[in-house]
């Protein structure tokens, strides 16, 4: 291998999780690292003195440029809108920043951020960017840029999730909902819900899905009733975006994909992805790395 590929080999995984984090769908990451890799190539490298934070600007401008494209076609997506979920491997749920930076509760919440705001949070937050890098990647002063951190890290805050939990605890009650669930058992599923449990399905107007979030325990079981009723060729616990997450198949292969929220001992919010576009990445684990 040539130093140009080996160096962008070596960030490799870096690159993608920098564009995932900002575009929440791992085809649109792909992309961009294409494009990096081609603008990569091109460079003379004598000119460069970092080459990580050189890839990671390449890799954030062609991200927003991607973010502000995607930003208008989710203004027309049909029902609820998922982040594309990622099979992860072992490390990443190990490390419980990323896992967290990366979780579907995390990238919703990373979408009501405009996407200067997002792609400064995430460089900052998650990848502990300098204020001068991240501002030669989004063409902001540093002086700017911090101000943009600050408003983003106050906007995030009041939107993320209530409480963090423990990976024991999280498993804990996801153990519960596979128990009750599995069995029929509505009373121990009901007990399992938080009062105030929001329910997302993304069908992306391609496969059947609730056009709307459903709110509230006892409409959530009574979905969840109807969709058991149906039940489901096989079901597995796999680790996606860096926790548990149970994959769906039908007859004809894998049919849905669920993540969940826990806060305090319960389940408060429960995503199910089902749009197809959004399920190639659940057979090989992603390595994600910060």
């Amino acid at each position: 291998m040539t130093g140009t590929t080996e160096e962008f080999v070596a960030h490799r995984n870096l690159l993608f999780t920098v564009a995932y984090e900002m575009l929440g769908s791992a085809a649109d990451a792909e992309d961009v690292l294409q494009e990096t890799w081609l603008r990569w190539a091109e460079v003379d490298r004598d000119s460069v003195r970092e080459p990580r934070a050189y890839l990671v600007r390449i890799t954030t401008r062609l991200a927003l440029n991607r973010l502000r494209t995607a930003a208008r076609r989710r203004e027309t997506y049909v029902g609820p809108w998922l982040p594309e979920p990622l099979l992860t491997v072992p490390d990443v749920a190990e490390d419980v920043e990323l896992a967290d930076s990366v979780s579907t509760a995390m990238l919703l919440v990373l979408e009501t951020l405009t996407p200067t705001e997002r792609a400064v949070f995430v460089l900052r937050e998650v990848f502990a960017v300098g204020y001068d890098e991240i501002a030669a990647a989004v063409d902001r002063t540093p002086d700017a840029v911090r101000q943009i951190a600050h408003r983003a890290r106050g906007h995030v805050e009041a939107r993320r999730p209530r409480t963090r939990v423990t990976a024991a605890e999280r498993d804990a009650v996801f153990a519960r909902f596979i128990q009750a669930a599995s069995t029929g058992d509505l009373q121990s599923l009901m007990d399992v819900l938080a009062p105030d449990v929001v329910l997302l399905t993304d069908g992306g107007g391609v496969t059947k899905a609730a056009l709307k979030p459903i709110h509230g325990s006892e409409k959530v079981l009574r979905f969840l009733a109807a969709v058991g009723a149906g039940g489901a060729a096989a079901v597995d616990v796999v680790q996606v975006n860096g926790g548990p997450a149970l994959r769906m198949f039908n007859e004809t292969g894998l049919d849905t994909l669920g993540t969940f929220l826990i806060e305090d001992g319960l389940v408060t919010a429960i995503y199910f992805v089902r749009n197809p576009h959004k399920l190639a990445r659940l057979e090989e684990a992603t390595a994600l790395e910060r």
